[in-house]
């Protein structure tokens, strides 16, 4: 997911055709088409639910829960978007440009909490600091006090998802931000600094206004994570669209109204995404190459502000990784045999069933369509493809709405015409199955290993493509014997990518899947709804020494950006 963030933002993507419209890519364009058409299904199934009719019960939500759905969705907004902007901004600076006691290993150190997800934050820290925890039984231990003699704060509040939220999407906004600052010229900063200005007026005049486009982006991201939530919220009790949406469709058995609400909820995304092109679209200063390859020339801190700028880093890192590792190592290491048993390891092959199909057909599909635009990069492939690869921005929860509902009449229509033919049910064949459960994820995550094989698939230069022609190929030839043994590490890290989010998925498999079939996410939400919090804790380990797989592989490589040197 990581990796595949940094091009996902990038303001000129190339589209490489290759050569020109050759006889027979036409082919491959219907069928680039044609399966862009069929992942947009579940956007398509939520717009046209709009007017939908839903009788009294849409009136009855917008009178009663909806008002507490947009004041809660826009208050987490803004508070996670305050959080992760000041913790990724920040850091990424004080990384890139500052020498301070660890700042060479809070490069990669900061990326961590990214493999923990936002739910399992929520789970431990309301243990850690309950009133039985550890923190209020430290105060009480030193202070004598008892049950009502001090006041603290509520964990399970808006206040408390947003901390939980903003200690874990920072990442998003710290790569892409750190990512900037490495590129940037290094001619521009010198010049300030020629100029007298102080380290702060470097950042805030000068490197700030010039990564406003990759930090609105990383914002962008964080917050459509934030709206894809529903672990943490729903734990929390905080009413959100995708609590909402889930009680409507479950509580309420209103599929109209549910996809209503997801189309309210989609309201939310496409802000974001406007408002992330207007920030790029504001920015007119164009950078000169200039000094871009040049060693960046570093402050050298010392003293307090070295100190604080260790602390201001650590921070993150312990409350968004360490603290929650740490208290689910230690709830293993107490309930070993309640949190690995039977059940644990049926689990565990559910999750990597499921993860690695999706990422193998992620891959498959994200390998036609790049491969379609490649050949033809007309208006229609190249739009098509990024209508179906649009997934990513998509909650969870909005795609499981838009895949059962048509999912949902087909099954009933199928089982209508049996029935009056030859009176005989066929039950569910595509709504709550593994098949249905496989597509969401699909569509969810497409963009993952879309926007991978086609950075990958652009660096082949089109010289190849012509000369395999030459010798007889067709394009099929072409892609199996020329590209995928190019792109190999490239297709490997695209569903290694994909597997990662799909075990992390938790508001899509909540509704989609199959009765009685429960992954490790499912099964960590169900254990900790029940306050067994200890007996979840193998599955939520799992969860996270997975989700460290693209975090190791990005810190392997993203200090090999860019060479900086100390300013003595």
């Amino acid at each position: 997911m990581i990796r595949n963030l940094l091009e996902f933002t990038k303001n000129n993507v190339t589209w490489h055709s290759g050569s020109k419209k050759r006889e027979g890519s036409k082919w491959w364009s219907v069928l680039t088409v044609a399966i862009a058409i069929v992942v947009s299904v579940p956007v398509l199934t939520v717009a046209a639910n709009i007017f939908v009719p839903s009788g009294d019960i849409w009136q009855h939500l917008a009178s009663t829960v909806l008002p507490d759905y947009v004041k809660n969705s826009f208050w987490l907004m803004i508070g996670v978007g305050i959080g992760v902007f000041v913790i990724g901004v920040g850091t990424a600076w004080l990384v890139t440009m500052c020498r301070f006691p660890g700042s060479r290993w809070f490069n990669w150190l900061l990326i961590l909490p990214m493999a923990v997800p936002a739910y399992l934050m929520a789970y431990t820290y309301t243990d850690f600091l309950a009133y039985t925890g550890p923190v209020q039984a430290f105060i009480r231990d030193i202070t004598g006090w008892g049950l009502g003699d001090y006041w603290f704060p509520n964990v399970r509040s808006l206040g408390g998802a947003i901390i939980m939220m903003s200690f874990v999407f920072f990442p998003y906004v710290y790569l892409l931000t750190r990512a900037a600052f490495l590129e940037q010229s290094s001619s521009l900063l010198e010049a300030g600094r020629s100029l007298g200005a102080t380290p702060f007026q470097g950042f805030y005049k000068i490197a700030l206004p010039l990564a406003r486009p990759s930090i609105a982006a990383g914002m962008a991201l964080a917050l459509m994570e934030t709206l894809n939530d529903f672990g943490t919220v729903d734990y929390f009790g905080v009413q959100t669209f995708t609590t909402g949406i889930y009680r409507t469709w479950f509580g309420l058995g209103e599929r109209a109204a549910a996809a209503q609400l997801s189309a309210f909820l989609m309201l939310f995304i496409l802000v974001l995404i406007l408002m992330e092109r207007w920030s790029r679209s504001r920015m007119n200063v164009k950078q000169s190459s200039t000094g871009r390859f040049r060693q960046l020339h570093v402050y050298n801190l010392k003293g307090w502000k070295a100190w604080l700028s260790s602390l201001f880093c650590a921070i993150p890192v312990t409350i968004g990784f360490l603290i929650p590792t740490g208290i689910l190592i230690d709830m293993l290491i107490s309930n070993f045999s309640a949190a690995v048993d039977a059940r644990f390891v049926q689990f565990s092959i559910n999750t990597i069933l499921v993860a690695a199909i999706a990422g193998v057909l992620a891959l498959l599909v994200a390998l036609i369509m790049a491969y379609g635009v490649r050949l033809n990069p007309n208006l229609l492939t190249r739009s098509s493809t990024r209508i179906g690869s649009m997934g990513y921005a998509i909650p969870g929860s909005v795609i499981a709405v838009g895949i059962l509902i048509p999912f949902g009449w087909v099954d009933n229509t199928i089982d209508s015409w049996l029935r009056d033919t030859f009176a005989v049910s066929s039950g569910l064949i595509l709504s709550g199955t593994i098949f249905a459960l496989i597509f969401a994820y699909v569509v969810r995550f497409l963009a993952v290993a879309f926007n991978t094989v086609e950075a990958s698939l652009g660096k082949i230069t089109p010289n190849m493509d012509e000369a395999a022609e030459g010798m007889g190929y067709g394009f099929g030839k072409i892609l199996r014997k020329i590209h995928m043994p190019m792109m190999s590490g490239s297709l490997f890290a695209a569903i290694m990518l994909v597997v990662v989010d799909v075990i992390k998925e938790l508001p899509a498999t909540l509704i989609v899947r199959p009765f009685n079939f429960d992954t490790l996410a499912v099964q960590v939400y169900r254990l900790a709804s029940d306050e067994r919090l200890a007996e979840s804790s193998g599955a939520a380990l799992a969860i996270i020494l997975v989700g460290l797989v693209p975090v190791i592989i990005l810190s392997r490589s993203i200090t090999r950006t860019r060479k900086t040197s100390r300013e003595e």
